[in-house]
């Protein structure tokens, strides 16, 4: 009885193998499901391709790499040198009313000699001249002027010393190069020295124009004559001025 439990057990385990080398591999559920899911499924999104491929790109698209080209940095503010506008045109000067372009504001500084006489005394005193002149207009101005001038010794430790100032009215012929005008200064006068018995500060009125050269829209040069009253001593003198300088536009 052993010998033949013996024998259809060994029986038994030969047919066993002999059905494992013959029979098709089994169907496995889990093997075939990658590749039927990779054949099926739809395209894998892509968080770089869905940035790239739109029209506004944030990313430049990858190249080969190139180790001996040099390095170029990519961003979305980077623009051709092509690309740049024009120079900004420098400012236009502030505009006068009428056509003409140029500037309101004129200071004028130069050097002036000024013809004294009187009953008392004479004297030809040299000095400084300042003018700040304004326009209201293209031919139309509203000028100040200050003048001081200085003569030699006349009396004992006395020198002649003139301040005249004043305002008025100018009138201006504004050309490209060329510009003259005529003006009237009202206004005062102060002389030293004081003589016995007389005042020391008397009116004034400048009648008188010049010409301005314009070297540049910043620069001109002047030459300038005056006719200049005073009232000193009891009288009037009908004095004489003359001045040459430069005018700073503003």
């Amino acid at each position: 009885m052993r010998l033949f439990a013996t024998a259809f057990f060994l029986l038994g385990t030969v047919c066993a193998a002999q059905a494992q080398e013959t029979a098709p591999p089994e169907s496995n559920g889990k093997t075939e499901a990658a590749p039927r899911f990779v054949a099926v499924s739809a395209p894998k999104p892509s968080f770089i391709h869905s940035l790239t491929a739109g029209d506004a790109s944030f990313f430049p698209a990858a190249k080969p790499i190139d180790t001996f080209a040099a390095p170029v940095v990519a961003t979305a503010l980077a623009l051709p040198l092509d690309a740049a506008g024009p120079a900004a045109p420098s400012p236009k000067p502030r505009l006068l009313y009428g056509s003409r372009e140029d500037y309101r504001w004129q200071l004028g500084l130069g050097v002036d000699w000024i013809r004294f006489r009187s009953s008392v005394f004479n004297a030809s005193a040299v000095g400084i001249n300042t003018s700040l002149t304004y326009f209201t207009n293209e031919w139309l101005a509203i000028e100040g002027n200050v003048s001081t001038a200085f003569a030699p010794q006349i009396f004992d430790r006395e020198h002649v010393k003139l301040l005249v100032y004043g305002a008025g009215p100018k009138i201006a012929w504004r050309q490209k190069r060329w510009e003259p005008w005529a003006h009237t200064i009202l206004g005062g006068v102060h002389l030293l020295p004081q003589t016995m018995g007389n005042s020391k500060n008397s009116y004034s009125i400048q009648l008188g124009g010049g010409a301005d050269y314009r070297w540049n829209p910043r620069l001109s040069f002047r030459l300038q004559g005056d006719f200049l009253r005073t009232g000193f001593f009891n009288q009037s003198q009908n004095n004489f001025q003359l001045t040459g300088g430069f005018v700073l536009h503003m």
